[in-house]
This record gives C-alpha cells, sequence and structure tokens, in this order.
C-alpha cells in the first residue's frame, strides 16, 4: 500500500509559478511510475504530467508542455511538478499519483488526497 502526501498548493497570479511536491510512503518508490492528474470544478480528471520509475522517460499533457516541469527524487521517495507561467485554466485541484504499470492512463493504482491550485486573472 503506497500512501501519497501532496503539498505546494495555493494562490497565485497568472503568470507566476509554483512547485508541487508530493511525498511517498509504504511501498517501493523507485519502482512505481509518477503522475499527476488535476480536476477542475465540474470537469474530468485529466492527465498532467508523469514519469516512469527508470527515469528515462517524461510525459506531458499538450496544454501543460513547455511549462511544466516533473521531476522526481527517489531518495526522497518524492515526485514534483514545477509550474510555471501559469494560467487561469490551470486552476484546479491537483493529484499525484502512484501505478506499477500505468504511465499516462488515468488507471492508477494509488492517489492522494490532491491540493489545490487557483491562478487568478
Amino acid at each position: 500500500q503506497v500512501h501519497l502526501v501532496e503539498s505546494g498548493g495555493g494562490l497565485v497570479q497568472t503568470g507566476g509559478s509554483l512547485t508541487l511536491s508530493c511525498a511517498a510512503s509504504g511501498g517501493t518508490f523507485n519502482r512505481y511510475n509518477m503522475g499527476w492528474f488535476r480536476q477542475a470544478p465540474g470537469k474530468e480528471r485529466e492527465f498532467v504530467a508523469a514519469m516512469r520509475w527508470s527515469i528515462e522517460n517524461t510525459y506531458y499533457a499538450n496544454s501543460v508542455k513547455g511549462r511544466f516541469t516533473i521531476s522526481r527524487d527517489n531518495a526522497k521517495n518524492s515526485v514534483y511538478l514545477q509550474m510555471n507561467s501559469l494560467k487561469p485554466e490551470d486552476t484546479a485541484v491537483y493529484y499525484c499519483a502512484a501505478s506499477r504499470w500505468v504511465v499516462t492512463g488515468t488507471q492508477y493504482e494509488y492517489w492522494g488526497q490532491g491540493t489545490q491550485v487557483t491562478v487568478s486573472s
């Protein structure tokens, strides 16, 4: 059982930056693919970014490519999402997720509780 806790959300102005963190416990972190997802009010949860356990590949949604960067520190059992040039449409609850097999799909086995990101215009 993997337990995930996100932090770092908050209120930021358009064009600003935030870094989300996700701390994992309870599993062999360096064997899990890690992903970030988000869900805006009235919308379905959507993929944002992911990184394989081997750190060889990263994946991004087109809407965040070039603005967001996913990274992980296996020694600290943590994954991060650096978000730059934020836009109001980035406003959502952001979730961290872990999976042994899935990378860009939504069928991750483990999810955090989410952290709110609000971008004001």
